[in-house]
């Protein structure tokens, strides 16, 4: 596979040099599973619903999302028909096994996994089966890696979902990498573990004044879901928590039991996204139970 990245680049160089084509490899070219989101940057998602990214410098690549071991190795593989550049980091978004596993594959390809400090205790005194504990960690509320000419805005945007939850961004080619705090075209998860709803709200917001055009998103519900999407996202994933929250209260106003609020809350306009049926009376549920008892979970800030 590297003999064939070579090769490749070097009649590429040649092209480009005469005018004949692009520098970017096209699509057709890269390896199976794999999208090009901008120059160097590119998406990686098997069909297993979670999506990775990768970006190549000119000193190495940095990777993110490890998910698991058999995601891994396929992510890692794709990497490598893309480029010979080694990867030096592996970035984890947050600490949920579930996005954090898999990491030993990278960790044997030589690369330093990178956590926020709140992702890294808690996977040190909770491991998963699959997940090793990251090389680094880092803390506060930003945090900047450099690989040759790149640049990644690491942000953590306080308590929303899961611990250390960290939002990337490629300034330079003003590309975002999103974990499950925004998802396009799908309502809330389930019954929306592990997420402090109101935060999640002011979360969603600050994500908005962040400086990027496209974000790869880890869950993504759209047609093309490798080519990622944009802020209008974002935004729609906040405006679907600010309409449901209007509905129950609306549901309030009519005098309905508000037992019986959740299992008559109906939303026509996103009748279209995924878990619609399944999902949008937990997610009722869980929206009320936080505006009745407060939200949860929380702890004091440091």
């Amino acid at each position: 596979m590297r003999t064939r990245a070579r090769a490749f680049r070097i009649i590429l160089a040649a092209a480009v040099g005469s005018g004949i084509c692009s520098p970017l490899i096209s699509a057709q070219d890269l390896p199976d599973h794999t999208a090009r989101i901008a120059d160097g940057v590119y998406s990686y998602g098997p069909g297993d619903d979670y999506i990775s990214m990768f970006v190549v410098t000119d000193e190495g690549v940095i990777a993110f999302e490890s998910v698991s071991s058999e995601h891994s190795t396929g992510f890692l593989q794709a990497i490598q028909e893309v480029t010979d550049e080694p990867v030096r980091f592996l970035l984890h978004s947050h600490n949920h096994w579930d996005h954090a596993s898999g990491g030993q594959v990278f960790k044997d390809a030589g690369a330093t996994l990178v956590a926020h400090a709140e992702a890294y205790a808690w996977m040190e005194a909770n491991p998963g089966p699959d997940m090793v504990v990251p090389d680094e960690s880092w803390s506060g509320s930003r945090h900047d890696i450099t690989l040759g000419a790149t640049t990644v805005e690491l942000h953590y945007l306080g308590m929303n979902h899961g611990l250390g939850m960290t939002v990337f961004v490629l300034p330079e080619q003003r590309v975002a990498y999103i974990a499950d705090l925004a998802v396009p075209n799908r309502v809330m998860f389930s019954v929306v573990p592990d997420f402090n709803i109101r935060e999640w709200e002011r979360s969603l917001e600050e994500i908005l004044d962040l400086d990027f055009d496209r974000a790869v998103f880890t869950h993504n519900m759209a047609s093309e879901p490798l080519q990622g999407g944009t802020k209008q996202d974002v935004q729609d994933n906040l405006q679907f928590i600010r309409d449901l929250r209007a509905a129950i209260y609306a549901e309030f106003q009519k005098g309905t039991n508000p037992m019986a609020v959740p299992g008559v809350v109906r939303l026509p306009q996103y009748e279209d996204w995924a878990g619609y049926d399944q999902w949008l009376e937990m997610n009722a549920w869980r929206v009320m139970m936080d505006d009745w008892m407060g939200p949860f979970p929380w702890r004091p800030e440091d």
